[in-house]
């Protein structure tokens, strides 16, 4: 499903007052804790519409930049960004979230605040040139999944301006092959008696999806099995039928006293949760 949540626009200036970095994304987090009855469960924590970037700063060719954003009560959420001599690539997420927070972590064994970093799995992107990504992504690590989407970002920022160049994250690219117009040599001459038209061929069906096994451990033991086909319907438009494929599709989770959750990521920013 999809939650509440609102965009971060951060214009971090110099010394100068020029823009030097500049980002502006969605993101929300899908985390799982242990409730005071030794359950595990699976909550959303999502941006609030007060968010701060406080302690961002610019970087240079021998410190990293830092988009730092703090919301809700008591969370945060912050990226390094390094630079080399041509480009510049996104290092170490850092996420804290606070289980005081009794809106969201209702009834959490753990009180305070938990700190969790991951490494950023985007690549490199050459200087002066914007990265951006509308589709959603996601980067798990540990308890949690972040998912990001609608993301424009370009660190260490040249002359105060930010670029029209933009690098594309693979899943916004075309996969399609382009259209090739007729030329001369494949133009076809119509006979002079029309031949009746073919048959329309039905819509080709989408086969079944295959059956995956997966399974969850708690310490040496499984404590999770799960044998099934899964098929997504996405009401849009257009019917859209999507099949999870087991063969790329990694499972995750946590077993608890009376419930268990089940993560799988398919690789394509497709996130389903049992």
């Amino acid at each position: 499903g999809f939650f509440q949540s609102y965009a971060v626009e951060v214009d971090i200036k110099d010394a100068s007052n020029a823009t030097c970095l500049y980002a502006n994304w969605m993101m929300r987090f899908l985390i799982t804790y242990e409730s005071n009855n030794g359950d595990y469960k699976t909550t959303t924590l999502n941006l609030s519409s007060s968010a701060t970037h406080n302690g961002s700063v610019c970087g240079n060719d021998t410190q990293a930049a830092l988009v730092a954003v703090q919301f809700g009560e008591g969370h945060s959420w912050s990226i390094n960004i390094t630079k080399t001599n041509e480009t510049y690539q996104g290092d170490f997420i850092t996420l804290t979230y606070n289980t005081n927070d009794t809106a969201v972590f209702p009834d959490a064994k753990r009180k305070g605040p938990v700190t969790v970093s991951m490494k950023d799995r985007a690549g490199p992107v050459q200087l002066n040139t914007v990265f951006v990504c509308h589709s959603s992504f996601a980067i798990e690590a540990e308890n949690i999944t972040q998912i990001f989407w609608n993301v424009t970002v370009q660190a260490f920022v040249q002359n105060g301006t930010v670029s029209k160049k933009e690098t594309r994250c693979p899943a916004d690219r075309p996969t399609s092959a382009p259209t090739v117009p007729p030329t001369i040599a494949n133009v076809t001459t119509a006979p002079t008696t029309a031949a009746p038209p073919a048959p329309t061929a039905p819509p080709k069906p989408v086969e079944n999806p295959d059956t995956g096994n997966y399974s969850l451990k708690s310490g040496n033991k499984t404590c999770f099995l799960a044998t099934v086909g899964l098929q997504l319907n996405v009401s849009q438009d257009k019917p859209l039928l999507i099949n999870i494929n087991p063969k790329t599709t990694v499972a995750d989770g946590a077993c608890g006293n009376t419930t268990a959750t089940l993560k799988l990521n398919d690789g394509n920013s497709t996130l389903i949760g049992f």
